[in-house]
């Protein structure tokens, strides 16, 4: 978005500003909000930006707000940078974050949704494995903004939504392994019922698929999104190539990084090396992808932009106006490290 094409009501948004300024959305945030954390170069720009192009400063009826953030689970590593790029927009406006954890168990769900109620919660981000029809009525019906991050099924159309194009990001893990020489790769897949499982899934088999590359059910097992299930799953693979005596994947793409680290696991356990005998991809690139023997090629799933951009999604609707956008998807890419290579036997 650039400043000769602001939101359809004519008001120049935050997003306009961070384009022009060429910074990020949270950056600006800062600078409207006051924070010492950014440098006076930057503060500089940005308000000049802001004032060349006219932006107008929205009511502060965000600050001292208590915004609700509930996950699955809070001691993934996955979650740990989703509270990280949601702390710091929060942060910058003066809101308050509240964590809950509901382990996708929906007695959870109700639970938060009573506490929700009982400490009158300005708005809520939504990073749960599902939210039913009922519970969005409702939050709706206690008049609680809310904005879902990577929503498991499918949700409605009037629901803001943050995501990653993860049927993409399949695509150029699975051309990377293709073009390293790999014909022979395995797929260690999320749970069924996860939108971004089955999106990460079907790139990988569209990709195999053009490249006229079988690939044989058993070598695209579903798990967690975890490292105890990559474990399991690259022990399958590998048991069941030893047992009929067919050659196994010289490359598996996991659908996380965790479950890259669990088959990593397993190949060191069997003797086996990476990338040596056994490339592997990655997906989300966790701050553990880096420092992992060999370091992990991985897709980057922008974790801090996605939580950054819901939670300035939520304060807007919290300032009284509607969202920009009610489907983002922000782009994913491959970070190449050391963990794939070209099969020794290229058969």
């Amino acid at each position: 978005m650039t400043a000769e094409h602001p939101d359809d009501t004519g008001r120049i948004t935050l997003n306009t500003v961070a384009s022009e300024a060429g910074v990020s959305v949270s950056t600006v945030s800062k600078v409207l909000n006051g924070r010492s954390d950014v440098s006076t170069d930057t503060k500089e720009r940005v308000e000049a930006v802001m004032d060349r192009l006219g932006y107008q400063r929205r009511p502060a009826r965000r600050r001292g707000a208590v915004v609700d953030l509930v996950l699955n689970e809070l001691d993934s590593l996955w979650s740990v940078e989703i509270i990280r790029g949601v702390d710091e927009v929060l942060h910058a406006a003066g809101a308050s974050m509240v964590l809950s954890a509901v382990h996708g168990r929906s007695s959870d769900t109700r639970e938060w949704i009573d506490q929700m109620a009982a400490r009158r919660s300005n708005g809520a981000i939504l990073v749960v494995s599902e939210l039913t029809p009922q519970q969005r009525r409702r939050l709706t019906a206690m008049d609680v903004p809310f904005v879902l991050v990577d929503p498991v099924g499918s949700v409605d159309a009037l629901v803001p939504t943050v995501g990653a194009t993860n049927w993409a990001g399949a695509v150029s893990a699975t051309e990377h392994l293709i073009a390293q020489g790999h014909t022979r790769i395995a797929h260690l897949a999320g749970p069924r019922h996860v939108l971004c499982s089955r999106a990460r899934a079907d790139g990988f088999r569209a990709t195999m698929e053009q490249a006229e590359l079988p690939v044989p059910e058993e070598w695209v097992p579903h798990g967690e999104f975890n490292d105890a299930s990559g474990r399991a799953e690259t022990a399958r693979l590998l048991d069941r190539a030893e047992a009929d005596g067919s050659p196994p994947p010289t490359a598996v793409f996991a659908a996380s990084d965790l479950q890259a680290l669990g088959a990593f696991e397993v190949l060191r356990a069997r003797g086996l090396a990476v990338p040596g005998d056994m490339s592997v991809v990655g997906f989300d690139d966790l701050p553990v992808a880096r420092w992992t023997h060999p370091p992990l090629t991985t897709v980057r799933q922008p974790l801090l932009d996605m939580a950054a951009m819901a939670a300035n999604t939520l304060l807007r609707i919290m300032d009284g106006e509607p969202a920009e956008h009610l489907r983002l998807e922000l782009a994913t890419q491959l970070v190449v490290r050391g963990s794939t290579a070209g099969p020794r036997d290229a058969s």
